[in-house]
């Protein structure tokens, strides 16, 4: 089985996870780290896997990067309702572009989220 997953810098674990859980429905799977620090996570996201990793002097900056992740799913509005709800910041708003129905937010971490569907063909 051969699988891909991001593995993110964050200033802040426990900020990225309670952000996580609550826009996108994220599970943590593992954590890394003692009782007051999680240096290293791993989430699941509807059975898709990210890894955060404590790094202050990595975390992006919110400006646009070279890596932004897409998120694929059934309700792109509800998803990103629920993720501006939860602190991220609208960087385009939902709409629909090159056969998807399609939005793209700044995660509090610093991170750039396209979250979206394909349309019917």
């Amino acid at each position: 089985m051969t699988s891909i997953a991001p593995w993110m810098s964050v200033a802040d674990t426990a900020a990225a996870i309670a952000f996580y859980e609550a826009a996108f429905g994220a599970t943590v799977v593992e954590r890394l780290g003692d009782d007051d620090v999680t240096f290293v996570a791993l989430l699941t996201i509807g059975g898709a896997e990210v890894w955060l990793q404590l790094e202050p002097e990595t975390a992006p900056d919110g400006r646009d990067g070279p890596v932004r992740m897409i998120l694929t799913v059934d309700d792109p509005d509800a998803t990103f309702a629920r993720a501006l709800a939860a602190g991220a910041t609208e960087y385009a708003g939902i709409h629909e572009e090159h056969g998807w129905r399609i939005g793209h937010i700044v995660d509090p971490c610093g991170h750039h989220w396209e979250i979206g569907r394909r349309l019917a063909v």
